[in-house]
């Protein structure tokens, strides 16, 4: 008969946090393990000292390596991987002959903690229980005597060795954060939340709930001196902001801002070297980004900037969002990609705009390159002649409109440019308007198919109207129908010509 492993979390450092069935379970245990660093000290062993029985055999499992610097030739995940191999053997070794083994673990033993490897490695084959502890969120959270969020507001836990931008991004966009895994990553994490205009509310917790606690704003601590056992929060509660209000007999109200103009601005299609120049310039005067979450993550993060990402369907609640910031005076930027008048965001602003109350906030369009322009640029000159342009979504239009469209396009042999061509929910639609088009063009008409035009992976396949292959098309592919007058040179380039003859 096997042992048991078990995952003890402790809590984050004051032995009176630890749960009774933590305390239980460690004085019945065969084997005691826990994880230290390579000065042989263990914060885990030091919390559970006093509940660990004589008659228990340690395991002390020793990192190799506690930064990124190592002479190991698969580097610092090879050295951990070997390490965290090598550990579940020896304890592995104890449970096939019947020793139950406790793992310790500081906080929970599920929340970056070393026991989710020994988990990986060995609770498919012996029987494994987790007892949960109390996380250092949890402890620095009560040391500040401050919620971090409540009701509808958004907490993200953030590791400190995200690269600065995506850190500043991310706490751009949550309403609490909270960022563990300081130590030598404290002054990127410093600039992060200066870049997301968080520094000012950020706080800063050394080792929680212990004796030897520490709490400071976060712009008031010495970057020398920050130990890996610390964190920041940055609290998003803000209902008692939200429950302020005037003393009776304060002085009136001031008057509402003059409404400001609302800009709506396409990004391209992809590389940021495809930002235009008048774009960027808006973009670094905005005080508020709101757009669909792909293309607010496009914006780099600075100081001062609020970020409003939606889904990709909530077109008019965004732009009404827009609107409402503008109308209170804030510079506001809705993003689209490629140009946010083509299949984009510019007019479902306009429409929002409709609205009598958004009569004060003047809105302006700044053209993008489209996706289809770099398409076509990517395959040559497919339009060099007349084109249309056509969507085949038909979330807000009906199938019968799209299929009369089609057949006008193909009978007036435009060139034919198909945005939105699929998706996870529209997986037919292409291959209906391959089937319509090839009852008008020949099988052999010129088609491209540009795949992610811009971003990393970009593909331009040249095939015909007769062989294309509809299950490979998805959302992120535009395709561009060629006229009678569309050719393929010699070295593969597709161009149409410019005269009907």
């Amino acid at each position: 008969m096997t042992g048991r492993l078990y995952g003890v979390g402790l809590g984050p450092g004051d032995p009176e946090l630890v749960t009774r069935k933590a305390a239980r379970l460690i004085a019945d245990a065969d084997v005691v393990a826990y994880h230290a660093g390579t000065h042989g000290n263990s914060i885990a062993r030091a919390i559970a000292a006093d509940l660990i029985p004589a008659t228990a055999f340690e395991e002390r499992l020793i990192y190799p390596v506690t930064t990124g610097i190592t002479n190991h030739p698969g580097g610092y995940a090879g050295a951990m991987a070997d390490f965290y191999e090598e550990s579940a053997r020896r304890l592995a070794a104890h449970l096939e002959v019947g020793r139950d083994v406790v793992v310790l673990a500081e906080g929970d033993p599920l929340f970056y903690g070393s026991f989710m490897y020994m988990h990986d490695r060995l609770a498919d084959s012996f029987e494994t229980e987790v007892v949960p502890g109390v996380t250092s969120v949890s402890a620095a959270s009560a040391a500040v005597a401050s919620p971090l969020v409540r009701q509808t507001d958004v907490l993200t836990v953030l590791p400190g060795t995200l690269p600065e931008p995506e850190l500043a991004r991310r706490l751009a966009d949550t309403d609490g954060a909270v960022i563990m895994k300081l130590g030598r990553t404290f002054p990127a994490v410093r600039a992060a939340l200066a870049a997301a205009g968080r520094l000012g509310e950020a706080l800063y917790v050394e080792r929680a709930s212990t004796g030897r606690e520490v709490v400071l704003p976060v712009k008031d601590v010495d970057p020398g001196t920050v130990p890996y056992f610390s964190i920041i929060l940055v609290p998003g509660d803000t209902t008692p902001h939200a429950q302020r209000h005037e003393s009776p007999g304060s002085a009136p109200a001031a008057e509402p801002p003059a409404a400001a103009e609302l800009l709506v601005v396409g990004l391209g299609p992809g590389d940021d070297g495809w930002t235009t120049p008048e774009v960027s310039a808006a973009l670094a005067s905005a005080d508020h980004v709101v757009g669909y979450a792909t293309y607010v993550n496009r914006v780099p993060q600075r100081a001062g900037l609020q970020r409003h990402a939606t889904g990709n369907t909530v077109e008019i609640d965004r732009a009404r969002h827009a609107l409402d910031l503008a109308l209170a005076g804030q510079r506001v930027a809705v993003v689209s990609g490629g140009d946010a008048g083509v299949f984009g965001m510019a007019a479902a602003v306009f429409e929002a705009a409709e609205d009598e109350k958004y009569a004060g906030v003047a809105v302006r369009v700044l053209p993008g390159l489209t996706a289809m322009q770099a398409v076509a640029a990517r395959a040559g000159a497919p339009l060099g002649a007349d084109f249309a342009v056509l969507s085949l979504s038909d979330r807000l239009k009906p199938w019968a409109l799209i299929e009369r469209r089609l057949v006008a396009a193909a009978e007036a042999d435009f060139v034919l440019g198909i945005y939105n061509p699929a998706s996870r929910s529209r997986t037919t639609q292409v291959a209906q308007a391959r089937e319509i088009l090839l009852r008008h063009r020949p099988a052999d008409t010129v088609v491209v198919v540009g795949r992610d035009v811009g971003r990393g992976g970009e593909s331009v396949e040249v095939t015909t109207l007769g062989e294309l292959d509809v299950c490979s098309i998805d959302m992120r592919c535009l395709l561009l129908i060629g006229s009678s007058g569309t050719r393929v040179t010699r070295t593969g380039a597709v161009w149409t010509r410019r005269s009907a003859t």
